[in-house]
């Protein structure tokens, strides 16, 4: 009865639209997956039960995928705890303080690691958290402006990179062409990645921030950070007066995080075969992320641990210690993830991709709509990525579509442009959802309320998914990036200062 229909959606608009009012994640993502659950039972008290706890949570945390991200954000969470204990994080935030001048300065560093770390997008986000907070905070700059710096900088980066595990995952989509070079044929129509850039870039330069993340940046200016103060999604700023190292120096801080993203590479390209011939290219293509990054951050902890030892910063004891408090400092994240998780199961379990795909494939017969279909395909893309919390799983169900839609013929560029607003969609709607993975690690690497990540993101993210569409309707006719790429970063600069010349004046009336 509720299966394949637009009630298969309504789980995750209760479970975010929740989130948004009560600024509470954890409830509002189970009334969601209950809602859920009730709704594939036909109301049936014992079939929901079976059907969220079994076919829901219980299979989500025995797939092997999310199994290996949990442990990957378990030792994660242990090796910053190590860096933290050691006192790396402190002497990294000394020396910053005295190299980088500006608070300016500290957010083109954030994007610019962000950028440089293009792998994957969880070990991104968590990453650049964990080395770029110290900075940012002594700069005075905002949990929740670090944590839409991250996020910013790690799934439209990674659907921009070629070598990276969205790329390898955009391309095992593609049945019938080949799939990498669809992929780097539709970077330059991926306007939503690329404007999201220039939008970092713009507000960073003119300091031209609007709406609550404006507000939080002035709270910022008002008063100096203090260590606990901000409120935390991971709790491991609540630990009590953790013993740090005062023999801890950068190299303490930077030596882990070089070994982790060295470990990362060979570990992901391990499991795509480059070992056993493959060429590294191919390697990252067909490499299975979620198992890599537990092999590289398994060796990297190891390794720390043995460094930590050698430079007599820590003992071993303070090592053993330091893991079971990164573990606990990652359960709020885990548990978000686990509720996350499981309700994009429920919402699998209704046939939103039965219905959404029906809707593309209808709107893709009427041929009076094609020029438009790239600007139809990203708002679908949007939505369906914000409902469920899933760039992959969009990918999955439209980019299918769109290539049986024009037979895989790769002369043809509405085609290309058309996957490209799949992409760009999907990521878009990842970037605004609160169920999305990639926003908890987000609000995880910075330390950041989740809900105030989301919240103060959601303009920003909006004001580039609106220029992005006005881009769409205009390369649909026009079809040359050349010509619309150019002209969706100027219409994304100019937005972002009308909007904020607009915002001033609001200011200045209510003076």
């Amino acid at each position: 009865m509720f299966t394949n229909t637009f009630w298969a959606l309504l789980p995750p608009v209760i479970a975010i639209a929740l989130a948004l009012i009560t600024k509470e994640v954890y409830s509002s993502l189970f009334i969601g997956i209950l809602a859920g659950g009730m709704l594939y039972s036909g109301f049936s008290f014992t079939g929901t039960m079976e059907h969220v706890f079994v076919d829901g949570m219980i299979a989500q945390l025995s797939d092997s995928w999310n199994v290996g991200i949990l442990i990957f954000l378990v030792v994660l969470g242990s090796m910053v705890m190590l860096m933290n204990r050691a006192g790396g994080s402190a002497a990294f935030g000394k020396w910053s303080v005295e190299h980088v001048k500006t608070k300016t300065g500290a957010q083109i560093a954030t994007i610019v690691l962000g950028v440089l770390i293009f792998i994957d997008d969880y070990f991104n986000c968590l990453t650049v958290g964990s080395v770029m907070r110290p900075l940012t905070d002594k700069h005075s700059i905002s949990r929740e402006k670090l944590a839409y710096l991250i996020d910013a900088t790690a799934a439209p980066v990674c659907i921009i990179a070629p070598i990276s595990s969205w790329a390898a995952a955009v391309t095992g989509f593609v049945d019938g062409a080949n799939g990498l070079t669809l992929f780097i044929r539709a970077i330059p129509y991926n306007f939503y990645a690329i404007l999201t850039l220039v939008m970092l870039l713009t507000i960073t330069f003119s300091r031209a921030d609007y709406g609550p993340m404006r507000k939080a940046e002035e709270q910022m200016r008002i008063k100096e950070p203090q260590i606990g103060e901000h409120p935390s999604l991971t709790g491991a700023e609540d630990q009590p007066n953790p013993p740090v190292s005062t023999k801890g120096k950068v190299i303490h801080l930077v030596f882990p995080i070089v070994v982790l993203i060295v470990a990362c590479i060979i570990g992901m390209i391990y499991t795509g075969g480059f070992f056993s011939g493959e060429t590294f290219v191919d390697a990252f293509s067909n490499s299975d992320a979620s198992v890599g990054l537990v092999y590289g951050s398994v060796i990297a902890l190891i390794i720390t641990m043995i460094f930590m030892l050698v430079t007599r910063v820590l003992t071993f004891n303070e090592c053993m210690n330091a893991i079971p408090e990164g573990f606990k400092s990652m359960v709020p994240a885990i548990l978000i993830l686990t509720f996350a998780w499981t309700l994009k199961a429920m919402t699998d379990s209704l046939g939103a991709a039965n219905y959404v795909g029906g809707l593309v494939s209808a709107i893709a017969d009427k041929h009076a709509l094609m020029s438009m279909l790239p600007a139809i395909v990203f708002v679908i893309g949007t939505f369906l990525a914000f409902a469920t919390g899933t760039s992959w799983g969009t990918f999955g169900i439209l980019i299918p579509i769109v290539v049986k839609v024009f037979g895989g013929d790769l002369s043809n560029e509405l085609m290309i442009i058309a996957i490209s607003a799949c992409m760009a969609g999907a990521v878009c709607g990842d970037h605004c959802s609160p169920i999305s993975d990639t926003t908890i690690m987000a609000s995880a690497g910075a330390q950041c309320d989740h809900i105030r990540h989301v919240s103060t993101q959601l303009p920003y993210a909006l004001t580039t998914a609106g220029v992005s569409f006005v881009a769409y309707i205009i390369t649909g006719f026009v079809r040359n990036w050349i010509i619309c790429l150019p002209l969706g970063i100027v219409l994304m600069i100019g937005a972002i200062f009308v909007i904020n010349r607009i915002h001033l004046k609001e200011a200045q009336a209510e003076l």
